[in-house]
């Protein structure tokens, strides 16, 4: 499977700043339009600030065009919606909360960052 190198970098860019538990969902045979979600969780709100801020440096870097993304700093859930890959950050407690992986779980989930990227079921 051919994964685009601006989602390997906005996955790179979450690990940088040690986002957890990091999943990729191939979102494009869903009625959701887009083409992935990729889900993290930060460990405080600061962590949340500098995920955000790290996605939306990647995307501007490379000259990706971003929809929309949260500005405020106290929230549980932060968005960044670039299109075809919508980033959400999440509070644990929020992403247990919203379980979006539960909500999609028919979406295939992609392993970024191993020798063979590959779908997971």
């Amino acid at each position: 499977m051919e994964i685009p190198e601006i989602l390997m970098r906005i996955v790179e860019a979450i690990e940088s700043k040690e986002g957890e538990n990091t999943v990729v969902m191939k979102m494009e045979n869903t009625p959701i339009p887009t083409d992935y979600f990729i889900i993290t969780t930060a460990n405080s709100k600061t962590h949340m600030k500098a995920l955000r801020d790290s996605v939306v440096e990647e995307l501007k870097k490379s000259s990706h065009e971003i929809i929309y993304y949260d500005k405020k700093t106290n929230l549980s859930w932060v968005l960044v919606d670039a299109g075809e890959f919508v980033i959400h950050i999440f509070t644990k407690k929020a992403r247990e909360f919203y379980d979006l992986e539960g909500l999609w779980h028919s979406a295939e989930r992609i392993k970024i960052g191993s020798p063979t990227d590959e779908v997971l079921r």
